[in-house]
């Protein structure tokens, strides 16, 4: 398998282990921003970006959606025009309506409002399903489930690499708001039953009768 080539502000580095926990490693050790792990060694696209945020952790949480949708227009760039793909709001991906991996976060703290050391990014993508039997997982799907056998992971770990680049440069020329639109257009489930919208940081608004919640991205960080 050739080895994927990242725009000059990415380096790459493949494992044979959890490209997440190899990142979180890396970055704890101080490792350059930028640095993309990845792993195309099984049954799935497994992937993981870097981050050294300037800004407050609550605002730094902008990198998941940036690489969400970064990943939304990647797919949709070298998939057939007839697969949907959208984003839950916790970070899942679907394609044609099917739940099919998802975006992860982890970061070196957990305070909204600190500026943290380091804030990493993983995708997870199934390639094939896990069941010969799709009745077995109705609701989940893979890749080459849903007519991409022709995608290539490795063009499309590269295109989601370049497509991400747009996105936080966008996010950093122009502040949220491009993202905040593009967002809402792509989030399932977004104006159905309680999830009424997105405040400025991305955070989920929840409606109960009269009262409205807020759900912070921050929430979604995993330890």
């Amino acid at each position: 398998m050739t080895a994927p080539v990242f725009p000059p502000l990415l380096s790459g580095m493949a494992t044979v282990d959890n490209p997440m926990d190899v990142a979180v490693a890396m970055a704890t050790e101080g490792c350059d921003a930028g640095t993309v792990i990845y792993n195309l060694s099984g049954n799935d696209l497994r992937a993981a970006i870097v981050f050294a945020p300037e800004v407050p952790l609550a605002d730094a949480m902008a990198m998941l959606p940036a690489c969400g949708i970064g990943f939304q227009n990647a797919l949709g760039s070298v998939a057939p025009p007839e697969v949907a793909v959208h984003l839950d709001w916790n970070g899942g991906i679907r394609l044609n309506g099917g739940a099919c991996g998802r975006l992860q976060a982890k970061a070196s703290g957990t305070v909204p409002d600190d500026i943290p050391d380091w804030l990493i990014i993983g995708l997870e993508l199934p390639l094939w399903p896990a069941s010969d039997d799709p009745g077995d997982t109705p609701d989940e799907t893979a890749l080459y489930a849903e007519g991409c056998m022709d995608v290539d992971p490795v063009l499309l770990l590269e295109s989601w690499a370049r497509h991400m680049l747009v996105w936080v440069n966008r996010w950093d020329d122009d502040g949220v708001k491009p993202l905040h639109s593009e967002l809402q257009g792509l989030m399932h489930g977004l104006g159905e039953g309680d999830f009424v919208g997105l405040d400025e940081r991305f955070g989920m608004l929840r409606r109960d009768g009269e009262t409205t919640t807020l759900i912070p991205l921050t929430s979604l960080l995993e330890t």
